[in-house]
Parts: structure tokens; sequence; C-alpha cells
């Protein structure tokens, strides 16, 4: 079956999480049950299969550096939960276009382009044998993200795309890699448990106990250079329709929404703290509300996901299965080319592990 041949576009505080979560749990048995996971055994594919062959980024501080030291290098500020050996895997200077912000210059030590060219990534994808390019870079790159997509179908490689940019819900994309033969996945990731699978949990009780919802919240504030480059607003036209439509698309009617990034809080570092309300209408018009609270540790929050994401992708490479890749898109991001209830799509994902669903 091979090894998984990974390359990361963005290597933030996510990408640090999935690196450190491959080696941590190395050494993970099939009967062992591993927190993110869904199966240790994902179609005959284990942590451990994946390899990381290939990196981009935009900051000094990474460029130039293994992989290993550059995961943990600033601005990044995720929690420090494995050792990662060196991986031989220089960081290669990645276009910028429209993935920093001018806000971000600083805070992302963005290169000076007037003093480096960034690579021919489809070539450095070719040279480094990558099967699947991961996309995580800052939400807002619009022409960034396309580019590192179009750079994947020239190259040959499968696609993640885990920010809010749609390639994997656009039709025309997906044609594009149905065409080239190979699959997609996206596009947005969500977390092991975070705001939007919360909220979505509590829109489906309601809902399965005839309640009539009337309005609904989410409210998100963070530390991390994530949550400071969505301070502005124009960044985050696509994370508010992603995010509000994983919640939306389950109510059979239209109500009140306001989701999405509410706050930048510097000293909340990698900890995002989200604040859901929903109000509804229960038996006899009696009034009910319900409030939420979760805090977790971001990043680590959503690279189980990705691990999944990784495995299922490479079995529709050895099954020669292309284009948008329905059920593990369904399970695991926010804004996929069919939107279902997440026991659905749990149910699709292992339908697709045995080989009794095509996508």
């Amino acid at each position: 079956m091979g090894k998984i041949r990974v390359a990361i576009a963005g290597l933030g505080n996510c990408a640090s999480a999935i690196i450190q979560g491959v080696h941590y749990y190395n050494n993970a048995k099939k009967e062992e049950t591993v927190p993110g996971l869904m199966h240790v055994n994902f179609g005959g594919y284990y942590p451990r299969d994946i390899e990381f062959v290939a990196a981009f980024d935009v900051n000094t501080e990474k460029i130039g550096k293994d992989l290993s030291e550059a995961i943990f290098a600033k601005p990044n500020c995720v929690r420090k939960f494995a050792e990662v050996p060196e991986l031989g895997v220089k960081v290669q200077p990645g276009p910028i276009m429209d993935g920093v912000a001018p806000h971000m210059v600083k805070s992302f030590y963005c290169y000076d382009p007037k003093k480096m060219n960034p690579v021919d990534v489809a070539d450095a994808l070719k040279q480094a044998k990558a099967n699947i390019l991961v996309n995580f870079i800052p939400v807002g790159s619009y022409e960034a993200t396309r580019h590192y997509a179009q750079a994947a179908l020239d190259a040959g490689c499968a696609f993640a795309n885990c920010i809010p940019e749609f390639i994997c819900s656009d039709p025309v994309w997906t044609s594009r890699f149905e065409e080239a033969n190979l699959p997609v996945a996206g596009d947005d990731i969500k977390s092991q448990v975070g705001a939007t699978i919360l909220h979505r949990t509590l829109v489906n009780l309601l809902l399965d106990r005839g309640v009539k919802i009337e309005d609904t919240y989410q409210l998100n504030l963070g530390g991390d250079t994530d949550f400071e480059n969505m301070t502005v607003e124009e960044r985050l036209k696509s994370k508010r329709i992603s995010k509000t439509e994983a919640v939306t698309s389950l109510t059979p009617y239209s109500i009140p929404v306001r989701i999405g990034p509410s706050d930048y809080v510097p000293f909340l570092g990698d900890k995002k703290i989200c604040y859901i309300r929903l109000d509804g209408k229960k038996f006899g018009d009696t009034p009910m509300r319900v409030e939420v609270k979760l805090s977790v540790e971001d990043s680590p929050n959503s690279a189980g996901m990705v691990i999944d994401v990784l495995r299922a992708i490479k079995l529709a490479l050895d099954r020669k299965i292309s284009g948008p890749l329905i059920s593990i898109s369904s399970y695991a991001f926010k804004h996929p080319p069919t939107q279902v209830t997440d026991h659905v799509a749990r149910q699709w994902v292992e339908e697709y592990i045995q080989g009794d669903r095509e996508r």
C-alpha cells in the first residue's frame, strides 16, 4: 500500500499539531482507541504511514529550516505534545499573493518579495513525489488557495482544502480534479469537538425533540494569528458562509443567525473560546434557551480530523477514485459538496472504508 506522501502549504499551529500527532501515535496498535481518530486502522493505513515530504510557507523564521524545527517557530503557539525527529524536509518559500493581509506582514515574519522568490510549487511537489497537498494557508487567501490547487493538479497530487475557500464545493474545480483523475476533499476542516460540530449537535437535538428554533448565534474568541488575521472583516467572507451554512443547512426553515469569529484576544494563545446560544419555542409555545461555553486548545482539535482525511484520500488514490470525496468531506469539513447530518456522514465514511461506497 505504501506511504502517504504529504506536502503542506502553511505551517501554522494546525500543521504543527498534525505533524506532532503522527509521531505521537507512531506506535498505535489496531485494537487501540486514539482520541481524535475515527479508527487507528483506517482502511489499512495507520498514522505512522503518513510521511511529510514537502512544506511551503512565507515566514522567514521557518523558510530553510527542517520541518521538525519550523513547526515550533514563532508565531506558532501550539502546545508541544510530541518530540518530532529531524525529518530531512526543508521548508520552501511559497507564493505570497493574497495569503498575507497587509496587517499580518509583521506577525507572519513575511519574507520580502524583492529579496526572495517563491518556488515553483508544482515542480517542488513533483520532485518530492508527493501524493497529497494539504492547504492550511490563512483564511481569506482566495488567489493563493487556487494557485496551490492548480499546482496540485499540475503535479498529479490530490488536494485537501482545510480552509474556507471553496474548491471541493465548487463544481468547476471538482470537475478539474475529476478530469485529472485526482481526488479532492474539503472545504474548511471541522474540529474533533469544536464550535461547529457542537452547534450542529444542539440544532439537531432541538429539531429532533420538536422545538421550533427562533434564532441562534455562535461567537468565537482566540489568541493565535488565525484570529488576528480575521480581525479584518473582508478576510472573513467565506469563513462566515462556511460556518453559517454548516449550521443552517440542518434547519428546514430560515432563522436569524450570527456565526463566526468575534474577537482576537492575544493572551489566549492557541486557546479558543466559543459561546453558543439558541432560542426556541417548545410545547404550548413556551420559550426556551440553550447557552453553552466551549473552551479548547484549537489546533490539536482539528489535527486528528486531518489525519483521517489524509488516509481517506490515499484510499481514493489506491482505488483510482477521482473528483470530490463526498463521504469524508461531509464528515470532516464545514462546507462540503453535500451537507448531511453528522451521523449520516459518519456512516458514509464507514461504508467508504469498507468499499461499499465509492466516494
